[in-house]
C-alpha cells in the first residue's frame, strides 16, 4: 500500500490537527520521499515509518511537537539536518538498519538538544572502532545508544516495572483470598471437632478409668475407686 493512502486510512475520520500518533509501517514511498504528511500534523508526538523505502528526510514537514520518530530498516544515507530544522523537540530516534556509515553523518543531530535516546544498530556506523564512544562524544545529550548508557546500563523501562508489579499485586491478592477461606473452614472444623471430643467425654469415660460417680437429686459426687 502507499503511503499517501495509509497515511488517509489511519486518520480514521480524524483531522490531521488531531493525530498525535502516527504509525504506517511497512508501506511503500513510491520516490523514496515522505509521502501523506504535512504541516497540518501540528499535534503529532509519535511517528513511525519503518521498513518504508525511504531514502530521504528532504519533504518531511514541520512537526514542533514531534518526541518520538522510528524510521528504522529504510535505506537513509544521510540528510539528517533536516531533523533539527523540522522536529527541533525530538527526544527518540531510531535510525537502526539505515545505510548510515560515517561519524559524520550523525553530526547534524547534536542541534537536537533534547535527544536522549538514539539508536544506530544494524547501521554500518556500528563497525566503526571505538564507535560508542565516539557517538557519546559527538553527541553529548545523548543518554542511551543502542538501548544502553556509557556505563552499559539498559534503558529503564518503567512502564513496563509498572505493569509487572500490577501482575504480582494481583496474584498475591489472589493467592491472599484462596488461602484465608481455607484457613477460616479449618479452624471452625477444628472448633467442631474439639466441641465434638468435649461432648463424648462422659459417663462412660470417667467409669472407665475407676472413677465412680454417685449421682444425687442435688448433686453429683465423684469418687475414685
Amino acid at each position: 500500500m502507499e503511503m499517501e493512502k495509509r497515511i488517509s486510512l489511519e486518520l480514521r475520520n480524524k483531522t490531521p490537527a488531531e493525530v498525535a500518533e502516527l504509525v504506517v509501517d511497512n508501506c511503500r514511498s513510491s520516490d523514496g520521499e515522505v509521502e501523506g504528511l504535512s504541516d497540518d500534523y501540528k499535534e503529532l508526538e509519535f511517528l513511525s515509518m519503518v521498513n518504508v523505502g525511504l531514502t530521504s528526510l528532504a519533504k518531511l514537514p514541520s512537526l514542533p511537537k514531534l518526541l518520538k520518530l522510528e524510521i528504522s530498516d529504510n535505506m537513509i544515507v544521510g540528510g539528517l539536518d533536516q531533523l533539527s530544522e523540522k522536529c527541533p523537540n525530538l527526544t527518540y530516534l531510531n535510525l537502526s538498519g539505515n545505510k548510515i556509515k560515517e561519524l559524520s553523518t550523525v553530526k547534524p543531530l547534536k542541534n537536537l538538544k533534547n535527544l536522549k535516546s538514539l539508536d544506530l544498530y544494524s547501521c554500518e556506523i556500528t563497525t566503526l572502532e571505538d564507535y560508542r564512544e565516539s557517538v557519546f562524544e559527538l553527541l553529548p545529550q545523548v543518554t542511551f545508544l543502542d538501548g544502553y548508557d556509557h556505563e552499559d546500563n539498559e534503558v529503564p523501562d518503567s512502564e513496563a516495572d509498572d505493569d509487572d508489579n500490577e501482575g504480582l499485586d494481583s496474584e498475591a491478592d489472589d493467592d491472599d483470598e484462596h488461602t484465608a477461606g481455607p484457613t477460616r473452614d479449618g479452624d471452625d472444623d477444628d472448633e467442631e471437632d474439639e466441641g465434638s471430643e468435649g461432648e463424648e467425654v462422659g459417663l462412660s469415660y470417667l467409669m472407665k478409668d475407676g472413677i465412680q460417680v454417685i449421682i444425687h437429686p442435688t448433686r453429683v459426687q465423684l469418687s475414685v475407686s
